[in-house]
């Protein structure tokens, strides 16, 4: 694996960059997807078999792309301030009696916060770790995760069909495909989520 690595560096973050269409992140990303792959089980495997870079791939894509993927959550989000509802620094008076009328009869210093849902983030994780196999099993495998990954990011068939230049029924077809196999590995997983 790491004569791979040192063989197909430069390559690797080349294709980083066009993922990332230029993006200043693009180093960042490409590292990111190194230490993942060096850190995933088959990743051996996908060397002997040249499946590594199409792997590598779909971690910089989701990675750069969505915005529930680990290195969003981890780089992107890391130290950042969630605001209250309403912003609490232009707060004005009328903003006040509109938030009060809104949402009931609070008290001026009690803002909503949104609550964080920890069993879902871990459910969230578990699905891309799926998806990730998927990418690194077969190509159809990786089509339907990479349609899967950019329906979760836009539900949108027609947008999809014009971004990829593939007919909606197609991408209808193999995201439903995806969804099955992520509910049948959760399911062997003794674990239920709805998709």
């Amino acid at each position: 694996m790491n004569k791979f690595l040192t063989k197909n560096y430069d390559e690797i973050i080349l294709m980083s960059k066009k993922i990332c269409k230029g993006s200043s992140e693009s180093e960042d990303v490409a590292h990111f997807a190194i230490a993942h792959f060096m850190e995933h089980e088959r990743g051996q495997e996908l060397v002997d078999s040249n499946r590594a870079m199409n792997f590598l791939s779909g971690i910089m894509w989701r990675s750069f792309n969505s915005s529930t993927s680990q290195y969003h959550t981890l780089y992107r989000q890391k130290g950042r301030v969630h605001s209250l509802k309403p912003d609490a620094n232009n707060f004005t008076d009328n903003d006040y009696v509109d938030y009060i009328q809104n949402h009931g009869n609070r008290k001026a210093n009690h803002m909503e916060v949104e609550e964080y849902n920890h069993d879902q983030d871990k459910m969230i994780a578990v699905i891309q770790g799926i998806l990730e196999d998927m990418s690194a099993d077969t190509k159809e495998q990786w089509f339907r995760a990479c349609l899967f990954q950019m329906y979760v990011d836009n539900p949108n068939y027609s947008d999809i069909a014009r971004t990829v230049n593939i007919p909606r029924t197609s991408i209808r077809r193999a995201v439903d495909e995806a969804k099955e196999h992520i509910r049948l590995t959760l399911k062997n997983m003794n674990l239920d989520y709805e998709l």
